[in-house]
């Protein structure tokens, strides 16, 4: 009798009601803090750095663009992501509703894809400047950048939409975070989806990262 009056359901009206977290209110209010705190130092920090890039033309540089485009979608993480995931990861009792869990999950996807393109490029960027140095100026011209970073954000809008509706279960009554995802009859497409938007770009980064160290040590040792 104990440990069932312990026990606290989100929706009493159901048996299969996921259960509250019991964590203490000292515990529970300090999460809050250090999530708020993180949220707001990545707002502030990313802000100041496209508000530098944007104002002053002598930043107008093919890197500056492509390290903008990096700083918008992680002001867009801890303008929206951190907040909204540290909700849903303090509080197991799930009241926005079905559509919600879609636009919770859409821009996490979104802004995971858009800080990994971002990265793709600026790598990209740095192997041409440090490999082939005297033909940088003519290969990495300021809008030749400017398609590149509007592709991968058209690109990884329109990816993550698509594949949205296979992850996220709008049908059922999403009263507990876990009723908002599904995974049943997706795992390929789970594994074909993390390959595209992780492994893929992660091994591209290191490799030209790589490329980039073994040509800097020769040139150093030269």
């Amino acid at each position: 009798m104990e440990e069932h009056k312990e026990v606290q359901y989100c929706f009493q009206d159901r048996n299969s009601s996921c259960r509250k977290a019991l964590v203490s209110t000292s515990i529970y209010i300090t999460l809050y803090i250090f999530f708020s705190l993180i949220s707001a130092a990545t707002v502030f920090l990313n802000i100041l750095v496209i508000i530098s890039i944007s104002h002053f033309k002598q930043l107008h540089t093919p890197t500056n663009l492509l390290i903008l485009s990096l700083a918008v979608s992680d002001l867009l993480v801890g303008l929206i992501v951190i907040p909204v995931m540290t909700v849903a990861i303090m509080e197991p009792c799930w009241g926005f509703g079905e559509y919600f869990c879609v636009f919770l999950l859409y821009i996490s996807c979104l802004c995971t894809s858009l800080s990994l393109g971002s990265l793709v490029l600026i790598s990209i960027d740095r192997y041409v400047a440090v490999c082939d140095p005297l033909l940088y100026h003519s290969k990495i011209t300021i809008t030749r950048v400017m398609c590149c970073i509007s592709i991968t954000w058209c690109c990884s809008i329109i990816y993550d939409a698509t594949i949205i509706k296979d992850i996220v279960n709008v049908q059922a009554p999403s009263q507990c975070l876990d009723e908002c995802f599904t995974g049943e009859g997706y795992i390929w497409g789970n594994i074909i989806d993390f390959i595209i938007s992780m492994v893929v770009p992660c091994c591209i980064i290191i490799t030209l990262y790589m490329k980039i160290f073994v040509v800097a040590r020769s040139q150093a040792r030269k």
